[in-house]
């Protein structure tokens, strides 16, 4: 794959994440989940021609906005890991997930998994996550590893290479009925 098409690829994956940060409004410690077909990125059928270079491209994009943000990220393995997640042991952690025993390989976890396991610092796997927000690169089917209530955000750029791109946020579910109030209003003074 040529040095301009990896750039581009970079560039509309930093792009889609960078918009999705600001319409469910990410922020430093929160948990964003990635699922990538790079097989789709590069125009071929999900699960049959793993691309580390498409990863790389990828896993790029995805660190030049974890660096200004600081969310933690994790990158969702394929069916043959049950979608396990890799990221870093510190969100493992401080999220109490559950690690699972594996090394994701491009046959069995996907380039992007394999590429991610690799080159994250103190990298681990986990079995899964109800993350914050979410982008699926080739339609690998992320909702999963989403929180309850995902809302569809729509990015400006459609598709990362041959991948279609869909994203969403999350929000807490909204309880009762129609008495309930969402928003405490200031000069609301009642049960003080």
């Amino acid at each position: 794959m040529d040095e301009a098409r990896l750039q581009s690829i970079a560039e509309d994956t930093e792009r889609c994440i960078r918009e999705l940060a600001a319409a469910g409004g990410l922020k430093a410690g929160q948990l964003l989940v990635i699922g990538a077909s790079t097989s789709e990125v590069i125009g071929r059928r999900i699960g049959t021609a793993g691309s580390g270079e498409a990863a790389r491209a990828i896993f790029a994009g995805v660190e030049a906005v974890r660096r200004d943000i600081g969310f933690h990220p994790l990158f969702q393995c394929c069916e043959h890991l049950n979608r396990a997640l890799v990221t870093t042991r510190e969100a493992a952690e401080r999220y109490g997930l559950t690690e699972v025993s594996a090394v994701p390989i491009p046959g069995a976890g996907g380039a992007m998994a394999a590429f991610a396991y690799r080159n994250l610092p103190d990298a681990c796997l986990v079995e899964s996550v109800q993350a914050h927000a979410g982008i699926d690169i080739g339609d690998t089917l992320i909702g999963m590893h989403l929180r309850p209530v995902a809302v569809p955000v729509r990015p400006s750029v459609r598709t990362i290479g041959e991948a279609h791109v869909t994203m969403a946020c999350t929000r807490p579910k909204l309880i009762g009925g129609a008495r309930a109030v969402y928003v405490l209003e200031p000069d609301d003074q009642a049960e003080r």
